[in-house]
């Protein structure tokens, strides 16, 4: 089986590279902007019939895109989030390769959930931020092209190459600086938010799951349980040896809802919050991850533990 990656050199797409090139069954095609891919070729700015003429030529049969922005303004994030997902279905749209396409999603186009629930793939997505809005952009716009496509929407990806602009990556970072410095307390803020950490590995193993089926619409991947970031930070500060104190900078966040004049929810009727959280997502996120196991016969693996291990190992090289 022949597949195309787009985005080989990104935090997901490092460990899908890695996954596919373990399966002696798969000829893998790296396309991306840097100088380390098989073939440059940059989407947000290339042409659906430049896509279209190489596609024809590789004649993949998946293609997989891990490509996108993470940050950056709406714009930016529009243009690598959307156009280019864009360009990607057009091209496939064009082509004679007839491939399957595997999109990674991201749980930020569900927005804000209520404490304590689960979300599943039927949720109306209400996503809290320009983020968020250009992967659901994205998402409407792969399960409207007719093509043979999947969408995995993964939570909150954690492991070895976390990005320093993560929440568990300034934390790991926080207290590497912490300890080469000798301080005794670690002040961080956020610590409340509770999320649904899933191993980067994990996900590269759903990539390669979705690869060989035939499910189509969108499948959560995650862990299937929301961890609070203070626990994450107890954990790290275990696994790296920091005995300091961890104290927490936060102030309640004030309702989406009621900070833009609509009226303040009542004590029977939450309402989620978005604002200011950075990802959107108000305190609280958790996939439900069902459709994923009933699909692709996929579970998570790897535990949080590991995960932080991981993080931890490459922010102590830093020391």
């Amino acid at each position: 089986m022949r597949v195309l990656l787009i985005g080989a050199n990104g935090f997901i797409g490092r460990f899908v590279a890695d996954r596919l090139l373990a399966d002696p069954a798969v000829q893998l095609t790296a396309l991306g902007r840097g100088d380390d891919a098989d073939v440059r070729f940059d989407l947000a700015t290339g042409s659906p019939g430049a896509l279209t003429r190489f596609l024809d030529a590789v004649h993949p049969g998946v293609v997989v895109n891990c490509a996108g922005a993470t940050r950056g303004g709406a714009r930016d994030l529009t243009r690598h989030n959307t156009v280019a997902v864009a360009t990607v279905c057009e091209a496939l749209r064009r082509s004679g390769c007839g491939a399957r396409l595997v999109q990674i999603g991201c749980g930020s186009e569900y927005g804000p959930s209520q404490p304590g629930s689960s979300t599943a793939e039927d949720a109306v997505p209400r996503p809290g931020g320009p983020y968020g809005v250009s992967k659901l952009a994205a998402t409407e716009l792969v399960l409207g092209s007719g093509l043979d496509a999947v969408v995995l929407r993964v939570f909150s990806p954690a492991g070895p190459g976390t990005p320093a602009g993560s929440p568990l990556g300034r934390l790991a970072e926080a207290m590497r600086r912490a300890m080469q410095s000798g301080d005794g307390e670690l002040k961080l803020s956020g610590l409340g938010v509770q999320r649904d950490f899933v191993d980067v590995r994990d996900v590269a193993r759903a990539v390669h799951a979705a690869s060989l089926s035939a499910a189509q619409g969108v499948i959560n991947i995650g862990s299937g349980r929301a961890v609070r970031l203070r626990d994450a930070a107890a954990v790290l500060a275990r696994v790296a040896g920091y005995g300091g104190a961890l104290h927490e900078l936060d102030a309640p966040p004030v309702p989406l809802r009621s900070a833009i004049g609509h009226p303040r929810a009542d004590s029977e009727h939450p309402v989620p919050v978005a604002y200011p959280y950075p990802d959107g997502c108000g305190s609280w996120q958790q996939a439900d991850v069902r459709t994923a196991r009933d699909r692709l016969g996929w579970r998570p693996r790897i535990n949080l533990e590991e995960s932080l291990a991981d993080i931890w190992m490459e922010a102590a090289c830093r020391i």
